[in-house]
């Protein structure tokens, strides 16, 4: 899948600035100059991308209708495993905090940055549970969620009662 998204990403940028040179795109999609290059003829192979040299330095690409469409369909594709991943962390998420109420807790507080944070905080006004942003302005039970770039280690799992890791729910919906 990664290979795929490269692509794409590569065809997006191309689409974007088509002056674009190599070592700059390999950049941009986080990839070594020479898979680079082998992606980018990978995609003139299959059709979606031009070449045009200039001159010995100078090298235009051009992404071909074919390679727009592609664009599309993979963005589609990818918009759609998106949505189906929101709707997975949102029911894990919905269903922790479902349960953390019924355990008397009256507030959570999202301990990292979490590109879940609005699904929490929406989970939480549903439940009709405090959104906390700041833990010494909370008076009440406060439970600890950790954002999901936070990997606990099993002593600190043990000692924490109550806290919850959202790299759990990750790891057991990787789709």
């Amino acid at each position: 899948m990664e290979a795929q998204e490269k692509e794409l990403e590569l065809l997006q940028t191309i689409h974007k600035n088509s002056q674009v040179r190599q070592r700059d795109l390999a950049r941009i999609i986080g990839v070594s100059l020479g898979m680079t290059n082998a992606i980018i003829k990978r995609l003139a192979k299959k059709g979606w991308l031009k070449i045009k040299k200039i001159n010995n330095r100078k090298i235009m690409y051009a992404v071909s209708t074919d390679g727009v469409d592609a664009i599309m369909r993979r963005s589609y594709r990818y918009i759609k495993r998106t949505i189906k991943n929101v709707v997975y962390y949102k029911e894990a998420i919905y269903g922790l905090i479902e349960e953390i109420k019924q355990r008397g807790y009256q507030g959570i507080i999202l301990v990292g940055k979490s590109d879940l944070d609005f699904i929490i905080e929406h989970c939480c006004h549903k439940f009709k549970m405090t959104y906390v942003k700041n833990a010494d302005d909370y008076k009440g039970d406060i439970f600890y969620l950790y954002a999901e770039s936070y990997i606990p280690d099993k002593e600190t799992e043990k000692t924490l009662k109550n806290a919850e890791f959202l790299q759990k729910i990750f790891l057991q919906g990787v789709m």
